[in-house]
């Protein structure tokens, strides 16, 4: 994650609790690629020859067990015609010829033909990443289950080892572009735990494979593109660009669009490398910051205690108050403590409803938000920053004696509000916005606390019992 990157790319990856791809990622909208679009184009150079190759798949992984990890060979869980198995093995038959249309639009980005046919000639598909790309996990975790898991211990110890071996590095980064060096030492542990986690797939074949097969063809030709870019320019090597099944790699898991746009060489070595440089990983991921908008010398967000018969229509990421606002409200800062500046703007966030700790999430909580676009994992990041810093753990206590809603028990929960008339998308077992605004209706409409939490209570509740 994350994501952003899907995926993000940390301990979680993109199995459940991020809420989309990691590091800017977003759908293109482009349609599947074809051979044939572009080759006879405005540009003159001639397509690479490239004898016909069998389509194999790539190495196999291996499961824990010591068995190989293949495709299922099933249709996707997204029900997408791209993810059909049939579609799967004919666009995996066409691979080559697929990766070898690329090669006009790489020449206008400056990519040689010797560097397209060096780095795409042993190119293969890796079908075992449909599997991964359409899982629905039948469980997610619970916000305080991912924080127990991201923010530990051990990871604390090593985030302020790595700060103070470094503490020049990240004053020096923190001078040149204002972002707090607590945060990107967050990016830094939660994403590959630094440095020791990041992925073992070809980025290059991974976004080939994701280019030429699947339901995000044109998103991911971009990345194989841009991997295409970076490896021509050498800032990397292949062996260097190992990540993530859908091409985040580096310490801070860029995506090689992201790369290419936030990478910085701050130690004038003549290569932007983000895979084992600190001074640029450090850098690189500051420079992402500041260009997403983080605003200096200030925090993420506060924990905060919510009153008693709190109306939470007011938990809305559209409604940003000033502090003053909450204040006037009931929304007081946990432990006691005052707040800075009344006039500092918020949402509130209440990531476990009415039963647990709310959060008044400012502006920098946006801009780790445009890192990964996850509610819990910016809130991981934020609270681990502080705990890098010397914070103490959150005040109040999460409802750990809440159960995560199966994934049956959320698709039944989104019709269930359907037939009361509450909910009017498609129900699909995924708990966004208009779930949980469906679920406020409901609970409003019982004198509950319409905190849109998916509780196995609001689901007894639905279910009449």
């Amino acid at each position: 994650m994350a994501a952003g990157a899907v995926l993000t790319m940390s301990v979680i990856g993109a199995a459940s609790m991020l809420a989309g791809p990691a590091h800017g990622q977003t759908a293109s909208g482009r349609g599947p690629l074809s051979w044939f679009g572009d080759i006879t184009g405005s540009i003159q150079q001639q397509q690479p020859s490239q004898a016909p190759r069998q389509v194999q798949p790539a190495p196999r992984r291996m499961a824990q067990n010591g068995t190989p990890k293949e495709w299922s060979g099933e249709d996707g869980a997204s029900g997408h015609p791209l993810m059909t198995a049939d579609a799967i093995r004919r666009s995996a038959a066409n691979f080559d010829r697929c990766v070898a249309g690329m090669w006009p639009e790489a020449a206008r980005r400056g990519v040689s033909q010797a560097s397209f046919e060096r780095f795409t000639q042993d190119l293969s598909p890796d079908l075992r990443i449909m599997d991964l790309m359409d899982s629905q996990p039948e469980f997610t975790k619970s916000v305080w289950d991912y924080l127990d898991i991201l923010v530990t211990d051990a990871r604390i110890a090593r985030g302020r080892e790595v700060l103070a071996k470094n503490a020049a590095t990240f004053a020096a980064v923190e001078k040149a572009y204002g972002v707090d060096r607590y945060i990107v030492a967050a990016i830094w542990g939660i994403e590959s735990n630094y440095g020791t986690q990041g992925g073992d797939r070809s980025v290059l074949n991974s976004t080939a494979t994701l280019a030429c097969i699947g339901r995000r063809q044109g998103y991911f030709k971009d990345e194989f593109l841009a991997a295409l870019e970076i490896l021509h320019h050498g800032d990397l090597t292949p062996q260097q660009m190992r990540g993530s099944w859908a091409g985040a790699f580096g310490a801070t898991q860029f995506m090689p669009t992201a790369f290419k746009k936030f990478a910085v060489d701050f130690d004038h070595d003549g290569k932007r490398n983000t895979v084992d440089d600190v001074p640029d990983i450090i850098a690189s991921t500051a420079a992402k910051f500041k260009k997403d908008g983080w605003a200096p010398g200030q925090t993420w967000g506060y924990e905060v205690e919510v009153p008693q018969g709190f109306n939470y229509l007011h938990a809305d990421r559209a409604k940003n108050y000033t502090i003053a606002q909450w204040e006037h409200l009931g929304v007081r800062r946990a432990g006691g403590k005052p707040f800075p500046r009344g006039t500092d703007k918020a949402f509130l966030l209440a990531p476990a409803g009415a039963d647990g700790p709310g959060f008044l999430m400012l502006g920098n909580f946006r801009s780790i938000m445009r890192y990964n676009p996850s509610e819990a994992y910016a809130l991981a990041i934020g609270h681990f920053a502080d705990r890098l810093r010397g914070g103490t753990p959150f005040v109040q206590a999460w409802p750990r004696q809440e159960r995560v809603l199966s994934r049956d028990e959320r698709l039944e929960l989104q019709q269930l509000l359907a037939q009361r008339g509450f909910y009017r998308g498609e129900p699909d077992g995924n708990l966004g916005g208009e779930t949980r605004k469906a679920l406020r209706s409901f609970q409003a409409s019982i004198g509950a606390p319409a905190d849109g939490f998916a509780s196995s209570g609001v689901l007894e509740r639905l279910r009449g019992r």
